[in-house]
Formats: structure tokens, sequence, C-alpha cells
């Protein structure tokens, strides 16, 4: 199945089995499952949420196809993958994280480069919260945008709720995603459709994010 949306294009099906079709983009940005089992059980807080629990992240991720897809790569959760060794790192922080989970979130990138990290509460995300577990703010993946500035078309293959797909489209980028559960690529089509509808000013634009990190 797949959807255009203004400028995104959006793939229901296997990564693995899409890609292959697709030609080279210029970015990946993406958040891969883990193989930690998280959207197979509840926490006390996801249960209030209404998150939908699944079986998609019960494996690592094979993210070896999507290394050849494009030059620049920001993969989260780029520790618990076989990556070559870079120094261009960019950090999640949570300064309200519970003591029994993470303050701190990874990801990895190709990029020659001093790490960066990026400071913001898991509570602020709580507004944007879908039904996703693993969502990231919309915020983060807006920032992560901003060290890739020369990259107009952004491949997302574990599109999940949608959310770099939003901030393509607020930040005026060509967005491909692929979600293998059906229930995640509706809401991505509808958050992505939505953004469309009501483009947001007030989110940093490329230029000025990068002047404001120092890139």
């Amino acid at each position: 199945m797949k959807e255009v949306i203004g400028n995104a294009t959006l793939y229901l099906g296997d990564c693995l089995e899409i890609m292959p079709t697709l030609g080279k983009v210029d970015a990946v940005v993406t958040d891969p499952p883990y193989g930690i089992g998280f959207g197979m059980k509840h926490t006390k807080w996801s249960a209030r949420r209404g998150v939908s629990l699944g079986n998609w992240d019960r494996a690592i991720a094979d993210i070896g196809p999507v290394l050849e897809k494009a030059d620049e790569l920001i993969i989260w959760g780029g520790e618990r993958f076989n990556l070559p060794v870079k120094r261009g790192w960019l950090t999640w922080v949570k300064p309200d994280a519970a003591p029994t989970f993470a303050s701190t979130e990874f990801a990895w990138t190709n990029q020659d480069r001093p790490a960066r990290h990026f400071t913001y509460a898991i509570g602020a995300v709580n507004p944007e919260r879908v039904g996703h577990p693993t969502q990231k703010p919309l915020a983060l993946m807006s920032w992560c945008l901003g060290f890739v500035p020369n990259a107009p078309t952004i491949l997302d293959p574990f599109m999940g709720s949608g959310t770099t797909g939003v901030a393509c489209a607020k930040l005026g980028r060509k967005f491909i995603g692929i979600e293998i559960e059906s229930k995640y690529f509706d809401i991505a089509c509808e958050r992505i459709q939505k953004a469309y509808d009501q483009p947001d000013m007030f989110i940093e634009q490329p230029k000025a994010v990068q002047e404001r990190m120092g890139i």
C-alpha cells in the first residue's frame, strides 16, 4: 500500500522488501526496533495513555540495507547495532526520566564531527502522544534534521507513528516513510496530513538550527 501526502510518500509493508524498489535518497533519519520487546507490555504510563501494543520490536532490526540507501545517516539506538566507529553521536537527555528508565538515548551518525546533545523533558512530549510506545518528540527529530541541512529527501524505513515525516513536512523536506504495522501506518498518515493542513511557522528552519548549533 502506498499513500502520497504532499511531499511525503508513505509505504505500508516490510522495509526490506520495499527499499530495493526505491532509489538512493539524500539522508536516512530513523529509529529502528532495538529488540527489547518494549512494545509487547504496558508500563503504568502507557496503559493510561492507551498505547497500542505489538511485537514489532521483538528482534533487533536488520539495518544493513538501510546503510546503503544514503550518504548521510542518523540512526537512533545505534549503540545496539554493529556500526562503524564514528564520533558524531547525538544524545537525547531526559531530565525528568524515572529512576527505572534511561535518562539518555543515543543516535549514531556517520558524520565526522563533535558529538551533540539535546535536552528535552519526557513530559513535554505528552501533548503530542498518539499511541506509539517509543514515540520520539517532534522537537527532537526536527533537531536531527538540522544535522543534514543539505538533504532535501529524507527516508525513514522504520516510520512508526510518523514523527520524522511530520518534521519533514514542517521543515519543507521531501519524505519517504515505510512502516510494517498497519495501525501505526494509519496514525502516521493522519499526523503527516495534519502537518500539511496546519503548517507550524514556529519550528526552526534548518539554517537557523544549523547556525544555533555552530555547524
